[in-house]
């Protein structure tokens, strides 16, 4: 320590009517000390660092700042004496930067000293640092600090005299609006001004934390000082002993104890306080978290749905193209393989009557014939398969009812296709999904419901709704039938019709029904469905 105190106080005395608030106080402060101040509610430590900040004139007493006299009033802070006080003193309608540099706000360094403007980027940057090394953040330095947190508005007063040149920091017992961690926060800065060669008169009621941080430990009893301690020599008795003013180890136990089970009983309060803190900030946090997970999730599910409606897409050209290959093909093979083949018919016909007198050859041109007959029956069936000849002239309905009659015919299941009556044109696209999908359910009626009968149903249940219904009394759907392992397994008739449904935007449900067998049940729109002889007026008038 230096010879010459930097902070000195002589015999300051100071009366508040009858009661004594301090009486010939004597105080030295070296540079770069800390000296803990400890005293019960009332032993008069506030009203001492408010004379020692200049805050209050005392009635009697002489304070020497590096021994120059001191008059009161004094600006504190033209000698580098700054204060933290017990109850934040704050402008509370100026905002967080405002309240940190009040009157020594950092100006524009290219300006004169009589124009001083303030540099208010310059200042924003500084707090966020300043409040950065206290872990404390604000969503806005604009804030205004009366809309704060008494905890918030603490660390604000903090800030602000860190912001400040010092020789000298008062600490008017800031922890009880402190949390835990910022409480440790505070004592880990006490050291820091230490390292910085300040000096820190600091007042605090926790015995714990004057002994983590202090050289010495002045003691106040009814506004005398009682003891001054070196921190390293005193012990928790001895300080409590002059706090309470008895020697008797009797009557300190039971104060001692008393201290300690406030304090553990503060400590566990403040740690119960500061968990539900993080608690709160940890939810809030998980909200943000799921907000973004959410975010998230939409943004792939839009992305997902744009995928959907490009394979959609594709899916629609395929079949189409598909369907425009069928029709191509059918073509091909009905006006040219089928008309050859009966080209040649027609040749062993001539060829047959030539041959009369030879009995063998007519019968193996006979069969021959029969062959070719059998073989342009299977084109044909084959066609109406890829392509059903009808639908393009007669539309819908007649195409169903003779590709049904066929499939009756060649499978030997009983089928009854009911109509509504002038069912009328539909698109050429939604014709053959329909067709495809009846198609599709018959097929997968003879390869596996093991049925006798089926029946279609075709009706429009509105003018844009179209509603089938194909069923059978075969065995059914099984119990665990799962659609998703029809692809794994090889059957894709289920699969096909409902990808149909899909692409043509409709529904579709299945289920077994009461006396056995399987209905399946579509609903498709469309555009609004023209009667045949509705829309022969129309062209009439036209």
């Amino acid at each position: 320590m230096s010879d010459q105190p930097l902070l000195r106080a002589v015999n300051l005395s100071k009366q508040f009517g009858n009661l004594t608030a301090l009486q010939n106080v004597n105080l030295k402060i070296e540079p770069g000390e800390i000296v803990g101040l400890a005293g019960r509610s009332g032993a008069g430590k506030s009203v001492l660092i408010k004379v020692l900040a200049g805050l209050q004139a005392p009635d009697a007493g002489v304070l020497y700042f590096k021994e120059r006299r001191l008059q009161w009033p004094f600006q504190a802070q033209t000698y580098g004496i700054n204060v933290v006080h017990q109850e934040p003193e704050l402008a509370e309608q100026l905002d967080v930067t405002s309240n940190i540099f009040l009157g020594d706000e950092i100006s524009w360094p290219f300006l004169p000293k009589w124009l001083q403007i303030p540099n208010q980027r310059k200042m924003d940057e500084e707090a966020s640092r300043l409040l950065l090394s206290l872990d404390v953040e604000f969503p806005s330095l604009q804030e205004k600090v009366a809309n704060l947190s008494s905890e918030k508005r603490q660390l604000v007063g903090i800030a602000q005299v860190m912001a400040r040149p010092s020789q000298v920091i008062l600490v008017d017992d800031p922890g009880s609006l402190l949390s835990l961690p910022y409480q440790e926060r505070l004592l880990s800065l006490v050291r820091s001004w230490q390292k910085q060669g300040v000096a820190v008169l600091f007042s605090s009621h926790n015995l714990d934390h004057l002994f983590a941080v202090t050289d010495r430990i002045v003691v106040m009893r009814q506004g005398q000082i009682v003891g001054d301690y070196r921190t390293d020599a005193a012990n928790r008795e001895r300080i409590v002993a002059a706090l309470v003013g008895t020697a008797d180890q009797q009557q300190r136990t039971p104060v001692i104890w008393a201290l300690d089970s406030y304090y553990r009983a503060r400590k566990q309060a403040e740690t119960l306080r500061h968990n539900q803190m993080l608690l709160k900030r940890d939810l809030k946090a998980q909200g943000n978290l799921n907000q973004q997970l959410v975010e998230q999730l939409a943004h792939q599910v839009k992305a997902l749905d744009s995928a959907n409606l490009a394979l959609q897409d594709a899916q629609r050209r395929l079949l189409t193209e598909r369907e425009q290959e069928r029709k191509h093909l059918a073509r091909e093979l009905h006006d040219q393989l089928i008309q050859d083949l009966l080209s040649l018919n027609y040749d062993l016909e001539e060829m047959e009557e030539k041959a009369a007198g030879l009995p063998s050859l007519q019968e193996d041109w006979a069969e021959v014939r029969h062959n070719i007959r059998a073989m342009v029956e299977d084109l044909r069936r084959i066609c109406g398969n890829l392509r059903p000849p009808t639908i393009d002239s007669l539309g819908l309905g007649a195409a169903l009812k003779s590709y049904l009659h066929d499939w009756s015919q060649r499978t030997g299941i009983e089928v009854k296709l009911e109509m509504d009556d002038n069912f009328g044109r539909l698109p050429e696209a939604i014709e053959l999904s329909i067709f495809r999908i009846i198609q599709e359910g018959v097929n997968n009626i003879w390869k596996h419901a093991e049925a006798s009968k089926a029946e279609i149903v075709l009706r429009h249940t509105s003018p844009r709704m179209l509603s089938i219904s194909i069923a059978d009394n075969g065995v059914g759907l099984q119990t665990s039938f799962d659609m998703g392992k029809l692809g794994e397994a090889g059957h894709f008739g289920l699969l096909g019709i409902s990808e149909r449904v899909a692409l043509l935007g409709g529904r579709m449900q299945f289920r077994n029904l009461s006396d056995g067998g399987l209905l399946i049940h579509v609903e498709i729109p469309h555009p609004r469905v023209v009667p045949p002889e509705i829309e022969f007026e129309v062209a009439v008038k036209i």
